[in-house]
């Protein structure tokens, strides 16, 4: 019985000491993070656009945490400097990822500002990126044998188009885009120091 109880009090405490160096710990240190400078909160149709990635499993191939310089050679693949707790200031819930099956996105509106691209890319991703294994989203597009006044009209390389149509981006795939242009952490990661005052003589 004394060997049960010993038991389950050292789960008990290793159960603790787990949840406050996992849980807890971060939670002290960056529950009060300040929006890195210059960040804005999303606007509606950015965060309608968020909702989308996240329904269409973006996050499941794609993170969205460039690491420090000793950990991964991000920088360097282009992909912006590490991101600190500030740059997820208005990210509820974050959508930090686990897997890199393709790029980190973190700053994909930084590399990638044109949304003809975005729309490019997400209707054909081979047509923009040779060897891709990413999904298309055809069903977030529709093909039309004319565009109407107010279609956003993707223009895609003549040998993608499709013969005797033009391919229109649904409002769904509009917002993805407008979210993902807005994913841009390329600013300083802290506010500068104030001036110090001057001395008086």
């Amino acid at each position: 019985m004394k060997s049960e109880a010993r038991l389950i009090s050292g789960a008990m405490v290793m159960l603790a000491f787990s949840a406050a160096a996992l849980v807890v710990l971060p939670y002290l240190q960056v529950h009060k993070a300040v929006p890195t400078p210059g960040l804005k909160p999303y606007d509606d149709a950015q965060l309608r656009g968020r909702e989308v990635y996240i329904a269409n499993g973006c996050v499941y191939c794609h993170t969205q945490q460039p690491r420090p310089k000793g950990f991964a050679p991000d920088f360097d693949r282009g992909w912006g400097r590490a991101t600190v707790a500030g740059d997820y200031a208005y990210d509820k819930p974050h959508l930090l990822g686990t897997m890199r099956t393709g790029p980190d996105l973190m700053n994909i509106g930084a590399r990638q500002p044109s949304e003809q691209w975005h729309l490019g890319h997400l209707y054909q991703p081979r047509a923009y990126v040779p060897g891709s294994i990413m999904p298309s989203y055809p069903y977030l597009f529709e093909l039309k044998p004319k565009a109407q006044e107010g279609d956003v009209v993707v223009q895609l390389p003549p040998e993608h188009a499709p013969k005797g149509q033009v391919v229109v981006a649904l409002p769904d795939a509009v917002e993805l885009v407008r979210y993902l242009q807005s994913l841009d952490r390329t600013g300083p990661a802290e506010a500068s120091p104030a001036a110090a005052p001057a001395s008086r003589p």
